[in-house]
């Protein structure tokens, strides 16, 4: 899609960052908290949240000119639609990604350095600044595997499959959609320490606990589980190198029985790396986060399953977003 270009979209595009940075600002402070269920006057938040006057009165004006609140009579509240996402009680609180976004603000501002080579990406982001914020990482992840899991998981089609293997499957929300689906199903969910004691919290007291088996481990150095008849990769590949997805495919290959199948959700990128848009943009956001993640094309992606071993590799479901899915078979 060609692009028209003019002053005024180039100063637009120039000032988007001012809206989600006011945004931020507000979810750092906590501020939406203060006013989720009654009126205050700028005053009466600043006194709480502890923030200079000016600038807490500055800040909730223009919350309420972007929608964010509501203001009346010198008092403001938040959005009655917004409650939902930031009310910690709501069973649909987004404020893990959206804490999530706020984080990369950090590592986004460092764009300039890494492209120019000054500044050298050497860990995983969310590995590397302490257990809370691997906590909202993996908060983040289940905010957005909520709203998808179901229709992915109809769209893998678990079928007869016995053993499901979930690779880096955070706090479970994935894995509970495939034993929702299938009633045969048992699953492993295979993650770094800390996070298995986040999904052993979420998953004890739901009645799939015990169809559950709960490992913990780093696929970059362990071996996976073996036995299974369908291992599941779920936004994992971008965070590798194409080197690196091959050594964890040839170990879901080793996981995996005769005729078992991997599957992967991700962005699938166009020969020319460019489509969809999302993918590409979050190829940026892998650069500033990762020592070698990128977004893939399907010729990638099948090359190095194809050298792991693996055969029948096809896109069973061709998105635009991350929730593109390729099926391969041992």
């Amino acid at each position: 899609m060609k692009k028209e270009w003019n002053i005024e979209n180039l100063m637009k595009l120039g000032w988007q960052f001012c809206d989600s940075r006011i945004f931020f600002t507000a979810l750092e402070l906590r501020l939406f908290d203060t006013i989720l269920n009654e009126w205050k006057s700028a005053e009466e938040i600043a006194e709480t949240l502890g923030t200079n006057l000016r600038g807490t009165t500055i800040l909730l004006n223009a919350l309420a000119a972007l929608g964010f609140l509501n203001k009346d009579n010198g008092k403001y509240r938040i959005n009655e639609q917004l409650v939902k996402f930031i009310d910690p009680k709501s069973p649909n609180c987004a404020r893990g990604i959206l804490e999530h976004m706020v984080h990369l603000w950090e590592s986004w501002n460092n764009l300039t350095p890494v492209v120019k080579g000054d500044l050298k990406i050497e860990e995983i982001s969310v590995l590397s600044k302490g257990e809370d914020r691997l906590t909202t990482f993996i908060q983040a992840m289940d905010v957005v595997a909520r709203s998808r899991a179901d229709s992915i998981v109809k769209a893998v089609n678990p079928g007869e499959a016995k053993k499901l293997l979930d690779v880096g499957g955070a706090s479970g929300t994935y894995a509970v959609a495939f034993l929702k689906a299938s009633s045969n199903l048992q699953a492993t969910l295979f993650d770094l320490p800390d996070v298995i004691e986040i999904a052993r919290e979420k998953l004890q007291d739901t009645e799939f606990w015990p169809r559950i088996n709960l490992v913990a481990g780093d696929f970059y150095k362990d071996p996976l589980p073996e036995g299974h008849d369908l291992v599941f990769l779920s936004a994992i590949i971008h965070q590798n190198s194409l080197e690196q997805n091959e050594e964890v495919f040839k170990k879901a290959y080793d996981a995996l029985i005769p005729g078992g199948r991997v599957v992967i959700r991700d962005y699938v990128m166009n020969e020319t790396k460019t489509a969809p848009p999302g993918g590409a943009i979050f190829a940026v956001n892998m650069l500033v986060n990762t020592p070698g993640g990128n977004t893939y094309s399907f010729s990638e992606i099948k090359n190095a399953l194809e050298r792991s071993g693996f055969k029948k590799i096809r896109m069973i479901q061709e998105r635009d977003d991350m929730d593109s899915l390729v099926e391969a078979y041992k």
